[in-house]
């Protein structure tokens, strides 16, 4: 638990964190999610202390969290594309070996790490097609630890690029760890809450630094792009500090929960903006240029056409009437959760796997039986009741 919890802020060893396989670095990310769950609470309640209102919208984190559950699903099929290529690249084309229980080698590639990440992360906003997969972690007007979750189904298939370099010289399972650890890091730094760090804003990527590279405000756009360390933006001209209130959200917000709709809208947008074009420079231009890019403007564009942003900006509920209550909706969240859950549990072949499927199978039928879930055809309202809870356990598992 110790270990977990020191490795969400990259306070690991080189001694506790080498290891000589792939197959023996620990799931860091996975053994830190009950602490995802019990920060968010943490900073729920710390909000509604020192600001007397929540911090977090059941609606807004509700969206984040499926997003960050979205975003694993590749996983369950395959390991992560960035592993992956990078053991392809070393087996074949290491030109030197490491060695993997080095400190020097320990510290070189979270620098390595550090450093690619940087430029992943600044060209996912300087190229409009990279930009349609990031710009789903910037799409929450609100700014708490469950916006570190909303992440993008579609950016790890190209994000595996960057940490090619390494795979010349640094060991696999070293990388292992560090692409874990920096995915880590950037968790807790998601919160209006730490709001000054003093002398440790010099290096690290705080709070306050990344505050700003969520903002939409003229002077946060394409800045602070740094994983762990903030020097690289200071080097490369990037960095901004946090001087106006902070505006957070896309440019142009796109008022919806719809989680299918924040995933894959920028991709329609490119398409049919690139459609408008006649020549074929023009149209291959709006893909691998910036966002703002219009013919006639330099590779990035500018931000002459956004919208004016000012600190008492409403945040949109986008809720109407009609639409179901939050109680409804993190009942429906919860059993999406207990089922996703209990299709990891089988998949995993736990031995506790019966007992959970058993517990979603009766909460499914109960929720069917008061009317708040209905079956595809009335005609499997019967069967459904009757198969569900027996019927389905044993054939699974075996």
């Amino acid at each position: 638990m110790s270990t977990a919890f020191r490795a969400m802020f990259s306070l690991l060893t080189p001694n506790e964190s080498s290891f000589q396989k792939v197959e023996d670095v620990p799931p860091y990310v996975q053994q830190a999610t009950p602490f995802f769950v019990g920060l968010i609470f943490l900073e729920l309640a710390v909000g509604v202390l020192k600001t007397g209102t929540t911090v977090v919208t059941i609606s807004d984190g509700l969206t984040s969290i499926s997003a960050g559950m979205i975003s694993r699903l590749p996983s369950v099929l395959m390991r992560g594309c960035e592993l992956t290529a990078y053991m392809y690249v070393w087996d074949r084309f290491h030109l030197v070996e490491l060695p993997w229980d080095s400190a020097w080698t320990w510290w070189l590639t979270f620098l390595g790490v550090d450093f690619c990440y940087y430029w992943l992360h600044r060209f996912a906003h300087e190229v409009a097609i990279l930009w349609a997969a990031h710009q789903v972690h910037h799409s929450s007007e609100y700014y708490n630890l469950t916006t570190a979750l909303r992440q993008s189904l579609t950016q790890q298939f190209t994000s595996w690029i960057f940490y090619l370099p390494m795979a010349l010289a640094l060991p696999p399972s070293v990388f292992a760890v560090h692409i874990q650890l920096n995915l880590l890091y950037q968790f807790w730094i998601h919160t209006e809450l730490i709001r000054d760090l003093g002398p440790l804003e010099w290096v690290f990527n705080t709070p306050k630094h990344h505050r700003v590279h969520h903002g939409r405000n003229h002077y946060c756009i394409d800045k602070n792009y740094g994983g762990i360390l903030i020097i690289w933006d200071r080097l490369f001209g990037t960095f901004a500090e946090e001087t106006d209130k902070v505006v957070y959200g896309l440019v142009f917000p796109i008022k919806t929960f719809e989680i299918l709709y924040v995933q894959f809208h920028y991709y329609s947008y490119l398409w049919r903006k690139s459609k408008t074009y006649k020549a074929i420079s023009n149209k291959l231009s709006t893909f691998i240029k910036g966002p703002s890019w219009k013919p006639g403007k330099s590779r990035l564009g500018d931000h002459v056409d956004n919208p004016k942003v000012c600190e008492t900006i409403p945040k949109v509920a986008y809720f109407h009437n009609d639409m179901l209550s939050q109680l409804t909706i993190l009942g429906m969240t919860n059993y999406i959760l207990l089922t996703l859950t209990a299709l990891g549990f089988i998949i995993d072949q736990r031995p506790t796997a019966a007992v959970l499927e058993m517990l979603r199978c009766v909460v499914m039928v109960t929720l069917q039986k008061y009317g708040y879930m209905k079956p595809l055809m009335p005609l499997l309202a019967v069967p459904t009741e009757v198969r569900r809870p027996f019927g389905l356990i044993p054939a699974t598992l075996h």
